[in-house]
């Protein structure tokens, strides 16, 4: 049962985790408004409209720079969760693409929350990029770790994430708003999408399919299935005792375990996974060397991350919010299953 009959707001509805929360929240009985960034373009959110139970969703059109623009939606609402931010490793204008709209973002939409005066609390997707941006395998990440390294020049989306995240808390601290604040940190987000768009996490398995790595490079990730995603946020609204951040990750996998997976289940047959190892010393230092030529954020993400291990805990989510996670494995041949469906792979 809802814990409110008021109204709950996901900021970004149409985008690849807040789908998943608004079909989460819908399911289970609650009243929900969505912002788009325009009411005028239906095909972002049609599926939206196609969900079950959608007649109990509201959209709003909203934009992250308008002072003001979240105000209409966040009225009468007794909970936000406030996704929208823009996610690309490669930015133009880091600055004006990925800092403005992730900061001034964050900062306006819990204005517009602490001028309705109803919503008791805010829950904010950030991401491990808040938590570190060059994990080290040696030092097991907790929610106590913040990203320390991230510049304009040096994975420019992983500070937008941390200076968002940490303009919220700095919001909570000098606004005495009336809400408190829950953030979720997940690591690459992956599984099926309720829309034709390819979000940026699930691009790297198109990638591997289609020939675009050279090698088997010397790559860990951490991944988490998008389902497990929303449901983290949605049991971060309802659990009173929540509080404070959450490691959101199921495992992590290398690129080598990643490619033997779906070699194993007849991915490879017609489609181009790498094959030449590089995942050495040698190949390690190739990489680098030729991360130089790549664009400016693909090359920073490389030469941080080529070699290294993350390692973290997701203790406190299982804890607090009894969160169980989905195998990695099963999420990436899901995944795969999905981009085959809406075309992004034949």
């Amino acid at each position: 049962m809802p814990i409110t009959d008021s109204f709950v707001l996901v900021t970004g509805a149409s985008g690849f985790i807040a789908s998943h929360i608004v079909r989460e929240l819908l399911a289970r009985g609650y009243r929900v408004r969505g912002s788009v960034r325009s009411l005028a373009k239906e095909k972002d959110f049609l599926h939206l409209r196609a969900m079950p139970f959608a007649e109990r969703l509201e959209l709003f059109e909203a934009d992250l720079l308008q002072g003001g623009a979240f105000d209409d939606a966040a009225r009468g609402c007794s909970h936000v969760i406030h996704t929208a931010s823009p996610y690309v490793l490669d930015a133009k204008d880091p600055q004006k693409d990925l800092i403005e709209p992730a900061v001034q973002g964050t900062r306006g939409v819990l204005a517009s929350c602490k001028k309705a005066g109803t919503v008791r609390r805010v829950v904010l997707t950030s991401s491990m990029a808040a938590i570190t941006d060059e994990p080290e395998s040696d030092h097991l990440l907790t929610e106590e770790d913040w990203n320390t390294k991230s510049t304009l020049e040096r994975n420019p989306y992983y500070l937008s994430k941390t200076l968002a995240e940490k303009e919220g808390w700095k919001f909570l601290q000098e606004e005495r708003a009336g809400f408190d604040l829950v953030v979720v940190n997940p690591f690459l987000v992956i599984g099926p999408s309720y829309s034709p768009g390819l979000n940026t996490s699930n691009q790297l398995f198109v990638d591997l399919l289609k020939g675009t790595y050279p090698g088997i490079m010397n790559l860990t990730w951490g991944f988490v299935d998008v389902r497990d995603v929303a449901l983290a946020h949605v049991l971060g609204m309802e659990t009173a005792t929540a509080q404070g951040r959450y490691i959101c990750a199921a495992d992590t996998i290398s690129m080598r375990d990643v490619v033997a997976l779906l070699d194993s289940k007849g991915w490879g047959e017609g489609r181009k996974l790498p094959k030449l190892g590089l995942d050495c010393s040698v190949g390690d230092f190739a990489v680098k060397i030729s991360s130089y030529l790549q664009p400016k954020g693909v090359g920073s993400y490389l030469r941080t991350h080529v070699g290294r291990v993350p390692r973290f805990s997701h203790a406190k989510i299982e804890r607090e919010l009894g969160l169980a996670f989905r195998k990695v494995e099963q999420s990436i041949l899901d995944t795969v299953e999905d981009l085959k469906k809406w075309g992004h792979i034949a």
